[in-house]
């Protein structure tokens, strides 16, 4: 015998009232949902920002990190070129200065020190090449490592960088990434939790009329096909005003913090914009069909 036969007529027509008033009533919901789904993927993307200059920050760091390579008194110039050329042709390089023997008196004199001419008739400063660092080769064991190298030629006659300002920004960036990286797992849980919840409490107003249009003889897939559409339509939209909300917070700290504009990085940012988005259209149009087939398999009885 089937569900329509077996069940008392009065409360199927009970059932159709009601789903006809949730239908009215879903707007409502479905705006509500919007709204928080909206608010927590803000959230989280602000998050995803501040990883972003997390990330840009350390990297900046990094690549201002300088190594001095003093050359021997007695080179000649075309070995100090070739020396130079050895030096600007490295990977790890990512811009280099060579300071002559003049130019680094005159940055002596420039750092407010006083002119030796009086006491000294030649210029005790080395001629140098200055070189910044790809942040990949920014750690102690790659520094050893190039310095090693360009110790073996015969014009270097010291190599010198900040070892212990290698090190102490290692383990600062390592810190303060593993943090960030908790902080994002536990609040990915909560951002699903939330939304999941956020979505059932929308569709539990729709309970009724998703068991009337079954007990009139809908199938499953007729009756979650339009939902779950309006499912990914909600989560596009809230993932488009979360992101929107984002670039109004981005461009605000921007314009209170002009730094923050030379670390802006235009791809991360589009990559996080879809996540949003396409996190945001998942879980609703999961947890929305999850809500569907609960109420669908759930007898007439337990929907009160």
């Amino acid at each position: 015998m089937s569900l329509a036969a077996s069940t008392n007529p009065l409360k199927i027509y009970k059932m159709t009232q009601i789903g006809k008033s949730s239908a009215k009533r879903s707007q409502p919901s479905y705006f509500m949902s919007i709204l928080g789904v909206s608010l927590v993927l803000f959230i989280l993307g602000l998050l995803g920002w501040i990883v972003i200059n997390a990330n840009k920050l350390g990297q900046y760091f990094k690549e201002n990190v300088e190594v001095r390579v003093y050359l021997r008194e007695n080179i000649n110039e075309k070995d100090s070129v070739t020396l130079v050329q050895y030096i600007a042709n490295k990977p790890y390089v990512k811009e280099y200065e060579y300071i002559t023997k003049e130019m680094a008196r005159a940055k002596f004199l420039a750092d407010g020190n006083e002119d030796w001419k009086n006491i000294l008739d030649v210029n005790p400063l080395p001629a140098s090449i200055d070189f910044k660092l790809r942040n990949q080769y920014v750690h102690a064991d790659s520094l050893a490592a190039i310095k090693a190298d360009l110790m073996q030629n015969i014009g270097v006659n010291d190599v010198q960088y900040p070892q212990s300002l290698v090190s102490n920004l290692n383990e600062n960036v390592r810190k303060i990434s593993l943090i960030l990286l908790i902080i994002a797992i536990v609040l990915c849980v909560v951002v699903i939790v939330l939304i999941d919840n956020t979505i059932k409490l929308a569709m539990f107003s729709n309970r009724f009329l998703i068991k009337t249009m079954q007990m009139v003889g809908a199938t499953r897939g007729f009756i979650s096909k339009p939902m779950d559409l309006r499912a990914v339509i909600n989560g596009t939209i809230s993932g488009l005003i979360a992101l929107a909300g984002i670039l109004v917070l981005v461009v605000f700290a921007e314009k209170q913090l002009p730094e923050l504009r030379a670390m802006r990085d235009i791809t991360w940012l589009t990559l996080l914009g879809i996540g949003i988005v396409v996190l945001g259209i998942l879980i609703s149009l999961l947890s929305t069909h999850r809500s569907v087939v609960k109420y669908l398999k759930m007898k007439l009885d337990e929907l009160y």
